[in-house]
């Protein structure tokens, strides 16, 4: 039998929903079913026991790290990249340390990738009871740090895919400190999700040591990427380089000042703020970036619409709504940097 997940599949309809009454308390029962169907259709699709066990992996992994961050949702995190060998002696190690304990002193809770190195100084600075450790199984180098080794935040991966959503799903910011091919691997990963609006926009800041790691990088960012045409200059707005950790948390903390969250709903960007805007400043939106907005149309406020019922603590927010062009996500950055000015 083809199953479909249109509810034409008969007996087997009525056992799976039979199955999610007597599991009790189930949540959004119509994903769930579907999330049934998708098991047992990947059953009869393939005979082939790999990829099975890379599905069910999959699976688990992502189920536990829902159930892990679950209680924290209404903490901001910061997620902290760098090298897994980077001495506890070296300046840039220290510098973490500082950082992070700042970060915990205004409030945010820590996500590192729970190893050695600029990881552990991250979760050093945090404190363990505000940490959190996504770790990856490898053959070397990625044993959790002390600090994070009986903690209850602790995840151990064996998909890289998957530590990556985490990092990037359950973060309100993204801080970057040198490393090798893994560090630049992830911030790879968050400038293309960002330029892309494949995650929601959240401060990305690279944290340089006095040797000039990122200023360096920069230079050829600009030389041959930017020269090239194979960027825009727009987006230079999705991150921000730095030496200074206090100046870092000033562009984390800033990056929130007025703008809280966004959403798409039928087409319209609706955008959260955590205070009003003035019509003026709603038009000097309008002059300073038309190039966001789809033709013919314009920003404008908004109630919360039925389809954000399902957020209900942020149903009191001031909105703003508009056609996005979907393109600009880098210049979306400098509109919502331009929002906090207000």
């Amino acid at each position: 039998m083809e199953l479909s997940f249109k509810r034409t599949n008969g007996r087997i309809d009525e056992m799976i929903d039979a199955l999610i009454r007597e599991a009790e308390d189930v949540h959004h029962a119509g994903l769930v079913r579907e999330m049934i169907i998708s098991a047992l259709k990947s059953g009869q699709e393939s005979d082939y026991l790999a990829d099975l066990k890379m599905l069910n992996n999959t699976m688990k992994e992502m189920r536990y790290t829902s159930k892990v961050f679950a209680p924290y949702r209404q903490k901001k995190k910061v997620t902290i990249f760098g090298s897994a060998r980077t001495e506890p002696h070296e300046p840039i190690y220290r510098k973490c340390v500082g950082f992070s304990r700042q970060l915990v002193e205004q409030g945010y809770m820590i996500i590192t990738g729970g190893g050695p190195g600029i990881m552990q100084a991250g979760n050093e600075g945090a404190g363990s009871e505000n940490s959190f450790a996504v770790n990856i199984r490898l053959p070397f180098e990625q044993s959790p740090n002390p600090v994070m080794l009986k903690n209850r935040r602790l995840i151990t991966y064996k998909y890289f895919f998957n530590r990556k959503v985490a990092f990037v799903k359950e973060s309100d910011a993204i801080a970057v400190f040198p490393g090798g091919f893994g560090t630049l691997d992830e911030a790879m990963e968050v400038f293309t999700l960002i330029q892309t609006g494949k995650t929601s926009p959240k401060p990305l800041v690279l944290i340089d040591d006095e040797s000039g790691y990122w200023d360096r990088w920069f230079e050829f960012i600009k030389a041959s990427m930017l020269g090239k045409g194979l960027i825009s200059a727009e987006d230079f707005s999705i991150f921000s380089i730095t030496r200074s950790t206090e100046e870092a948390i000033a562009v984390i903390d800033g990056f929130y000042r007025n703008y809280h969250s966004l959403r798409f709903v039928d087409g319209r960007l609706i955008i959260r703020l955590t205070k009003e805007l003035s019509q003026e400043n709603i038009e000097e939106l309008q002059s300073e970036f038309p190039e966001l907005l789809a033709p013919g149309t314009r920003i404008t406020r908004t109630s919360p619409l039925p389809e954000e019922a399902d957020e209900p603590d942020l149903l009191k927010l001031p909105r703003l709504a508009l056609h996005f062009d979907h393109q600009h996500y880098g210049l979306l950055m400098a509109f919502i940097g331009r929002i906090n000015m207000f």
